[in-house]
């Protein structure tokens, strides 16, 4: 088991968003250092909390700080995008890193006025396109454009010989069976629906058994790290808390500091599991993040940084 980061470029009590996108650069040097394989910058749009909203911009800057760890996009969020900039910024990430570039595709709202900000045709309604714009990408990056198409004539691979490798994720399992068919890379956020995760990446192996290429599923799951299982426990008030704000106060929210935390949560949030779902590992040796040992079905398997 290969594992691997998901970089939401989180503000930290008392920072900036400056020191927030330094902080998210430096973390794909301290990743490669571990030895993890990979490292995503999320997409997040009108946030206080949050300072990632451009991940190509993030992905170049990783990707000259580094010389082996794969980055890429946890997702573009394409629903908002024109698959031909996508494919075209993806290339050009890819000539500046051959080799490791990810294209994490995805689709989200950001709520209707950031979907309206975002959008650049605003008398047209938005559609639910996302199978025919990904399709559509994957025509740009890899010239498959019928003869009589008037994109054919598009070529925005010239002088690139390598390809970014494209993922679709997902939080629903509703794109597994695209990403299968397609035989591109499927990552599902196990941290927002854990329940679906197996029958997710089980049906898009079985889908990708009817195309020449391998299944490649990530599983991503929301971490926690320290020495105790109570320490554990404490720094998840910070999440929890967060999301208590966010309720309350919308994007405008600041992440608490984890003494703020335990003085907004009530006993029972306190004791609540972290996420959704709560597994606690104790395994009898410390293993390295290179090892590759790990339960079967998946992989990668990526851990939010916050």
């Amino acid at each position: 088991m290969k594992l691997s980061l998901v970089e939401l470029s989180t503000v930290s009590p008392g920072s900036d968003k400056a020191e927030a996108l330094k902080d998210s650069v430096d973390a794909a040097e301290k990743a490669e250092d571990l030895g993890y394989h990979r490292i995503w910058y999320a997409e997040h749009h009108d946030s206080a909390s949050t300072a990632s909203t451009t991940p190509e911009i993030l992905i170049a800057l990783a990707a000259d700080a580094t010389s082996r760890i794969r980055v890429g996009s946890g997702a573009v969020l394409l629903n908002h995008y024109s698959p031909y900039k996508v494919a075209e910024t993806f290339l050009q990430l890819e000539a500046v890193a051959p080799g490791r570039i990810d294209l994490g595709l995805g689709r989200a709202t950001a709520g209707p006025v950031v979907d309206l900000a975002l959008r650049r045709d605003r008398d047209v309604p938005p559609t639910d396109d996302f199978a025919e714009q990904v399709q559509e990408v994957l025509a740009h990056l890899h010239g498959c454009f019928p003869a009589d198409h008037p994109f054919a004539r598009l070529d925005p691979t010239a002088g690139i010989s390598s390809r970014p490798e494209v993922w679709i994720l997902g939080s629903s399992g509703s794109s597994a069976q695209m990403a299968g068919q397609l035989g591109l890379g499927y990552a599902f956020a196990g941290f927002i629906n854990p329940g679906l995760a197996a029958r997710a990446l089980l049906r898009h192996a079985a889908h990708t058994a009817g195309s020449p290429a391998r299944p490649r599923g990530i599983l991503s799951v929301s971490v926690v790290v320290a020495d105790t299982d109570a320490e554990a426990q404490r720094l998840s008030w910070i999440r929890t808390a967060l999301m208590a704000r966010l309720a309350r106060a919308g994007t405008g929210a600041q992440v608490p500091t984890v003494e703020e935390a335990a003085r907004e949560l009530t006993q029972a949030q306190k004791r609540r599991p972290h996420g959704h779902h709560r597994r606690t590992l104790a395994p009898p040796t410390r293993r390295q993040p290179g090892d590759r040992t790990g339960p079967a079905g998946a992989d990668d398997q990526g851990r939010r940084r916050r």
